[in-house]
């Protein structure tokens, strides 16, 4: 009995019953450690390839690539005057469509004396209906167009309840971040398909991957930009045309802000975004990065360090995101 009641007796014939149960669990523990080493090395692999090698291998020049001239819609923001000015510095010919001509016309103008290309200014008010697209066919009609970038409203990153908002204001915003980029796209994309190249550029945010409490506009607009562009490059990727979402998190001075836990002030939330860094570059410092992975992801943040805080907030689960911006709100 004393052998019986031994702990040293009774662990070894516990052990030795539960010896193919340890050896099961730890062959699963072995799968998955190497499952998740091998997602990390892709990874990485994903990132040099995509943030890295292009800025360090030479290749064809960008008209020869996809064309000699460039649309730009939404071109009051920020990062779309930066991304047009970067593909001047390529040799690459402006278009400008834009709502409020005056206030684009003087950066078309230090474009076209800085880099030696051709400028224009388009004003159309796409809240009128068909009529808009009238002068920008006539803008682009015999013209080798290679570029459309279409770019989010940076108004959408201030918090604000849907209630709040007024009907009026709402299909503005439908109008400026859903109908434009659309009807561009339309208007655009035949001439691409008939030359079998050009690139179709759609800048939103990274917050269409996570829901944001008080920003329903901005993850919803968001969210249809990206997914219009992955429908797109579906179905054109095969006849020449590159198709690119750039989902960028927070830029120096466009406010496009990451997906965050919690509804900030519009007062902070300015002066956030005013403080530059590492992870919040200027917007002429992410038109440049964003600009070489074209032609290599067709969906990406365009920046390296934003990159990682994509790859960061995917390992966290949604359930625990909304819970986490509950939590955050309410204190």
């Amino acid at each position: 009995m004393a052998a019986v009641d031994s702990f040293q007796f009774l662990y070894r014939e516990i052990s030795r019953s539960c010896s193919s149960y340890f050896e099961t669990l730890a062959l699963v523990g072995a799968l998955y450690t190497a499952s998740r080493a091998v997602i990390l090395l892709s990874d990485c692999c994903t990132l040099v390839r995509v943030h890295f090698l292009p800025r360090m291998i030479p290749s064809k020049k960008l008209s020869q690539r996809y064309g000699d001239w460039a649309v730009i819609s939404g071109a009051s923001e920020p990062v779309a005057t930066a991304y047009a000015e970067e593909l001047a510095r390529h040799g690459i010919s402006i278009i400008f469509v834009t709502r409020d001509d005056a206030s684009v016309r003087d950066v078309a103008a230090s474009i076209s004396r800085r880099y030696g290309v051709q400028t224009a200014v388009v004003s159309a008010d796409f809240s009128l209906g068909h009529a808009a697209s009238k002068p920008i066919r006539e803008a682009i009609r015999g013209k080798d167009i290679g570029f459309l970038v279409n770019c989010v409203d940076e108004s959408l990153t201030f918090p604000q309840s849907l209630i709040e908002m007024p009907e009026q204001g709402l299909l503005d915003q439908v109008h400026k971040n859903v109908t434009v980029a659309t009807l561009m796209t339309r208007l655009v994309l035949p001439g691409m398909v008939e030359r079998s190249r050009g690139a179709v550029v759609n800048i939103s945010s990274a917050a269409c991957c996570r829901p944001l409490r008080g920003r329903v506009t901005l993850t919803a607009f968001t969210g249809y930009l990206d997914h219009f562009s992955r429908a797109l490059h579906l179905e054109y990727s095969s006849r020449g045309i590159f198709i690119q979402s750039l989902i960028p998190f927070q830029i120096a001075s466009s406010r496009l802000q990451p997906p965050s836990s919690s509804s900030s002030s519009s007062s902070s939330s300015s002066s956030l975004s005013s403080r530059e860094g590492w992870f919040v570059p200027k917007p002429e410092v992410y038109a440049r990065h964003a600009i070489s992975t074209l032609g290599v992801s067709n969906r990406t943040t365009g920046y390296w360090p934003h990159t990682l805080q994509f790859g960061l907030m995917r390992c966290i689960p949604e359930s625990i995101w909304v819970l986490g911006s509950r939590v955050l709100s309410a204190s």
